[in-house]
């Protein structure tokens, strides 16, 4: 029940609509958009999503290590135990 609460949670605030950026930010892309200028908007936006990937990528890597690590690991032991 749990980690149906969890995994619904995530879901919901998955779908949301985030609209986080400085006043700043927000006022000089507008400004560039209005005056035909939207590749400063662009730039923007994948810059932020390169860094939204980054650390989903640094986890996925770290688990795939781990993964490997630990079925190697369990064949040394099946292996060692057979030999006796």
């Amino acid at each position: 029940m749990k980690k149906l609460f969890v995994l619904s949670a995530f879901v919901l605030l998955a779908t949301l609509d985030a609209a986080a950026q400085c006043a700043m930010c927000r006022s000089t892309l507008e400004n560039n958009f209005s005056n035909g200028n939207p590749g400063i908007a662009a730039g923007i936006n994948s810059g932020i999503l390169y860094l939204l990937v980054m650390p989903y990528l640094a986890v996925m890597v770290i688990g795939y290590f781990w993964y490997k690590t630990s079925r190697n690991g369990r064949k040394v032991i099946t292996s060692g135990t057979s030999a006796r």
